[in-house]
């Protein structure tokens, strides 16, 4: 008894070119099966019942831990619009700073940030500048005019920077609420600019042939060789 196996064809053919009609290999058929269980599995683990974590969230997760890291490193050190922004990527002083924002600060600006007594943290106009160290500045010392009250004693430079933290995630949510105050986010960015400091790289460098310990030359003249 032969254990051959004899070739199956579909009845059409194409040019002379016919199609077979064998059984698919074990293998194959094991590999597709496999996929369609793993597939289920998958959907339900990850998405259906949020056991695991998908990629994104896996990345997310990361970043959170590297900034919380970076961040308490930060510390110690001089607050900067860097250090405040490093502050919103890490949920734990984001929630820091909305609870004591919803302890202190809602009499004011209400309880989303859109602005009552004091004005609309949530839109794009800004009475004191909208980068974080403007705000963190504000927070601080207070505007004793506008009867912002200076929250340094109270609350410490850590809280406040949680706080700065939380209002600057509400930055840009335009809720509906008290009537834009300030100048406007672009406004301010001009401002901003023109008083930042001049780069280094702008200073106008010796020229190469200067005599050492001589003066620069000036702007648009050609400076003497040495002797």
């Amino acid at each position: 008894m032969s254990d051959a196996r004899t070739d199956v064809t579909l009845d059409h053919d194409f040019d002379g070119i016919q199609e077979f009609d064998n059984r698919l290999p074990n293998w194959w058929l094991f590999t597709l099966y496999g996929s369609v269980v793993f597939s289920v599995g998958y959907w339900l683990f990850y998405h259906t019942f949020a056991v695991g974590h998908s990629q994104d969230q896996s990345y997310e997760r990361e970043v959170q831990v590297a900034a919380a890291a970076q961040l308490e490193r930060e510390m110690g050190k001089e607050v900067t619009n860097e250090s405040l922004l490093l502050m919103t990527q890490v949920p734990a002083q984001v929630e820091a700073g909305m609870k004591t924002f919803q302890q202190k600060c809602t009499q004011c600006h209400k309880l989303d940030g859109s602005g009552d007594i004091g004005p609309n943290l949530t839109d794009d106009f800004w009475l004191h500048g909208p980068e974080p160290l403007q705000i963190y500045n504000t927070v601080m010392n207070g505007v004793l005019d506008k009867g912002m009250q200076a929250w340094k004693d109270q609350l410490g430079p850590v809280r406040v920077r949680q706080v700065v933290s939380y209002v600057v995630t509400r930055k840009g949510m335009n809720l509906p609420g008290k009537a834009p105050q300030g100048k406007s986010v672009a406004d301010w960015a001009k401002e901003n600019a023109a008083k930042a400091p001049a780069k280094t790289g702008d200073a106008a460098a010796p020229a190469k042939d200067a005599a050492p310990g001589s003066a620069p030359a000036a702007p648009g003249t050609t400076p003497k060789a040495g002797g």
